[in-house]
């Protein structure tokens, strides 16, 4: 039955359970990503200052590599999601319904507290996993940056995981790199959420220590609204048709052999009609038909043999 006709708690129970395993998953993904984040900057000392270059290519591998391992791992569970943006850019797209949307929300936040908690308790030192504006970026520039990085998370979801293709059970490589490449564009500026859900569950557990939480709301939304509205144009225009044949496996559609086709070509410029009918003049000067080898033809056509007999029979 077609998602928008469907009756609005038909699938009530695995809506249930795609939540409470979306529950499992984003804890899963952000205890390794915040676990991750809180031992590199320990590592250098509590109380580090500004985050350096290493820093912060070390976030962002732990984020994108950690959204790698755990999309992969209930990929083909619940779609991995683990955001509720991503939630948000399915359910304008028509992927999931209305009642599982909220669920999924509602879960993707708990597992983002529940994982916050766990790694402040495991962990010595401040929390260094809050997501917080760098100074000199004013909320404004946050909220740009969030709806820019968010977008291109939400795409690689939509073109690599929802459009369905050879190479679509390979999505989730995709998808955490580039949530890493995001995020070495973000985390610097924004604390690289992407993500409500990672910059709400520090802030809970933390009592929101800054006043720009509705940054990491704001932002990310824009940014959902963003992918999807680009994904909507690239369907309305069959993009598929644009650069047909790209994801088959098909290897006759290949090029051919570029050495081949230079021969075929000087061949094909050297090789004399045959039965065309083409004329060729040779050396003699007098015009020569290719399909019988006859000369004297004049310019109409007509054999100069068969004008003398003509000219004959009327004598």
């Amino acid at each position: 039955m077609p998602l928008l006709t469907r009756p609005l708690f038909a699938n009530i129970k695995q809506d249930f359970c795609g939540a409470l395993l979306e529950f499992i998953g984003t804890f899963f993904f952000l205890t390794l990503a915040y676990g991750g984040v809180q031992a590199t900057t320990s590592a250098g000392g509590v109380g580090q200052p500004a985050p350096n270059a290493l820093n912060v290519f070390i976030a962002s591998v732990n984020f994108g590599f950690s959204l790698l391992v755990s999309a992969w791992l209930f990929y083909r569970v619940t779609g991995g999601l683990f955001n509720p943006n991503v939630s948000l850019a399915l359910f304008l797209a028509g992927v999931i319904g209305p009642v599982r949307f909220v669920l999924y929300c509602i879960a993707q936040l708990a597992g983002a507290i529940a994982a916050a908690a766990v790694i402040l308790a495991l962990s010595p030192g401040p929390c260094s996993y809050n997501t917080r504006l760098q100074e000199g970026i004013n909320p404004a520039q946050g909220v740009f940056i969030e709806m820019f990085v968010t977008s291109y998370l939400v795409l690689a979801v939509l073109m690599l995981a929802v459009e369905k293709h050879h190479v679509t059970p390979f999505a989730p490589v995709g998808i955490g790199l580039t949530l890493f490449v995001c995020e070495l564009w973000s985390i610097y500026y924004t604390g690289g959420a992407v993500n409500t859900a990672r910059a709400f569950g520090p802030a809970v557990v933390t009592g929101f220590p800054y006043g720009t939480q509705w940054v990491y709301w704001v932002g990310p939304c824009l940014g959902s609204l963003l992918g999807v509205s680009f994904y909507m144009i690239l369907k309305h225009w069959n993009y598929w048709v644009i650069n047909p044949d790209q994801a088959v496996t098909d290897t006759s559609l290949s090029p051919p052999d570029p050495v081949l086709v230079i021969q075929q070509r000087a061949a094909s410029l050297r090789r004399r009609p045959t039965d065309s009918g083409e004329q060729i003049r040779p050396r003699n000067g007098k015009p020569q038909t290719a399909a019988n080898g006859s000369t004297g033809e004049t310019q109409n056509g007509t054999p100069e043999n068969h004008q003398e007999a003509s000219q004959g029979s009327m004598v």
